[in-house]
């Protein structure tokens, strides 16, 4: 008999517990910079030192924080269930914490590919400078989706909520497109468990809706020991 499959949909609250910054300040800054000079082809071409240099800060953040215990706890739930979470986010904490199937949509911070040829991944080393160039000669950046480009993993996420068993949405507003229309592939019927300390959702929104009001270590333990149980 194969596991019932729950699908996880992840944001920057889960993060935030770690000490990763969400991506945008209140003031609509993303620590110091216009998220348009740092996240968006225009950005790049403009200035591409300045936004090399941003993301290699970044890189650099991500050695100094920890998985925390929501990261963890979803790990807990592959015992029973097939598991895949599909984030927002590009660090690598649910990997660290110890989740085997993640779709990144929004790109990963530990890679970096050719400007060239999308295809051409590679690890992120410490830093990416401009004049390091991949296999053919282009320049090396970021793997991260910035506005105004493709989310090339949408289709795949698409397919897999559609055969969800359980859905759970922590950290995420749900504001934010294409994401934010993920959930209204999942099988209207199944259990649905949103946990946010300020939810944008109603429980009415949607069928079978669970709204936790609190931050994800917190409400996730709570999800994840129900779901354990069941």
């Amino acid at each position: 008999m194969s596991k019932k499959r729950i699908v996880v949909l992840s944001g920057a609250g889960i993060s935030a517990e770690s000490g990763i910054q969400t991506f945008r300040d209140a003031d609509g800054l993303w620590e110091g910079h216009d998220v348009m000079e740092v996240a968006s082809p225009q950005g790049f071409q403009k200035n591409p030192e300045l936004v090399l240099d941003f993301y290699n800060l970044r890189r650099a953040q991500l050695d100094t924080v920890e998985p925390n215990a929501a990261h963890k706890a979803l790990a807990e739930l592959e015992d029973q269930y097939e598991v895949i979470i599909i984030t927002q986010n590009v660090d690598d904490l649910h990997e660290r914490g110890g989740s085997t199937n993640i779709i990144h949509l929004h790109g990963e911070l530990m890679k970096m590919r050719s400007t060239g040829n999308p295809s051409l991944l590679y690890e992120y080393k410490d830093t990416i400078k401009l004049g390091d160039l991949c296999e053919e000669g282009h320049q090396l950046r970021p793997h991260i989706v910035w506005f105004g480009e493709d989310v090339p993993m949408i289709a795949k996420a698409l397919e897999v909520i559609k055969k969800a068993d359980v859905v759970i949405i922590v950290g995420t507003s749900m504001q934010v497109y294409p994401a934010a229309g993920l959930i209204d592939y999942a099988p209207s019927e199944i259990p649905k468990y949103f946990i946010d300390p300020r939810p944008s959702v109603q429980a009415t929104d949607f069928v079978n809706l669970h709204i936790f009001p609190q931050k994800a270590t917190t409400g996730i333990r709570r999800v994840v020991d129900k779901l354990m149980k069941a």
